[in-house]
């Protein structure tokens, strides 16, 4: 599994509130290193993708690959917001 962030608007959650734990954020910081992909990275980018909307399940997705794209852009967007950490002074 390659690892790309995105995403569709998950609905629900209070304007502010961070979208991704502090586990994905962390499982997802490694998975954008070049180093071995692990499965707790995998994990964390599937569950990060269904927050933002897409259904790996879906036996039929008329839509795919658009909607694995959108949901990976909403969480890079949430990774951008939840998990970068401010530069060190």
């Amino acid at each position: 599994m390659t690892f790309s962030l995105a995403g569709c608007a998950a609905g629900g959650m209070p304007e502010g509130a961070a979208h991704l734990s502090a586990t994905e954020c962390r499982d997802l910081a490694a998975c954008k290193t070049n180093a071995p992909i692990t499965p707790e990275c995998n994990r964390s980018e599937l569950a990060a993708l269904e927050k933002a909307g897409y259904d790996p399940f879906a036996s039929f997705d008329p839509n795919y690959p658009e909607d694995l794209q959108a949901a990976q852009r909403q969480v890079e967007r949430w990774y951008q917001a939840d998990c970068q950490q401010a530069p060190p002074n």
